[in-house]
């Protein structure tokens, strides 16, 4: 259930796994959300992105039409294309929240991002990527090291919301000319943090 005043984005990030990355509570604090997904078709292919802040404020929408060979290359151009955007119009001191629903693309992304803390930048592991979407992956890596910390989700096709501007650019392609918008997000409105109560219980002089 989303909660007021917060992004559905986030609200989605936090219930889903993110691969070869630890995922408790206090990292889902991300200052952006950025949810892509790529389809293939013979008679056209197309690419789909959505960013929010933590708050809820939306920064972009995409739906373009696209020529990608297949529906793994289309997934690593949406992704590639939706971390542009971002990059273009956040900081890069901003934390990032990335939702895909292609497991192997969000393990990828993951084992880059923990690469980028090591002073060579070497992954723990061999990346499993589709040839004909290598330039987007350098391109992706290239966004990863660049914010300042930066983790991917794995969620179903059928709960990402970047599914449907994906698949039908024909119909989407208004979003497109939605105004260019660089919102930051506002202070964090997380849960406070309430002291058990063997400490609550307590006053000031025990």
């Amino acid at each position: 259930m989303a909660i007021v005043g917060r992004s559905d984005l986030r609200d989605l990030f936090d219930d889903s796994p993110t691969p070869h990355i630890a995922h408790p509570p206090q990292t889902h604090h991300r200052d952006f959300y950025v949810a892509t997904d790529g389809s293939y078709a013979s008679d056209g292919s197309g690419l789909g992105a959505l960013i929010e802040t933590r708050d809820g404020e939306r920064v972009a929408r995409l739906s373009v039409p696209d020529e990608a060979p297949d529906n793994n290359v289309a997934e690593y151009r949406a992704l590639h294309l939706g971390l542009d955007i971002l990059a273009a119009r956040t900081p890069p001191t901003a934390s990032v929240g990335v939702l895909v629903d292609h497991n192997d693309l969000a393990a990828n992304v993951n084992t880059a991002a923990l690469a980028s803390r090591t002073r060579d930048y070497r992954p723990i592991g061999e990346f499993s990527v589709p040839d004909a979407a290598r330039h987007h992956w350098r391109g992706i890596r290239a966004r990863v090291v660049g914010f300042s910390e930066l983790r991917a989700a794995q969620v179903d096709s059928s709960h990402n919301p970047a599914h449907v501007l994906a698949n039908q650019p024909d119909q989407y392609a208004h979003v497109n000319d939605e105004p260019a918008r660089c919102v930051l997000p506002g202070s964090d409105d997380s849960d406070p943090q309430i002291p058990p109560p063997s400490r609550a219980d307590r006053h000031a002089s025990d």
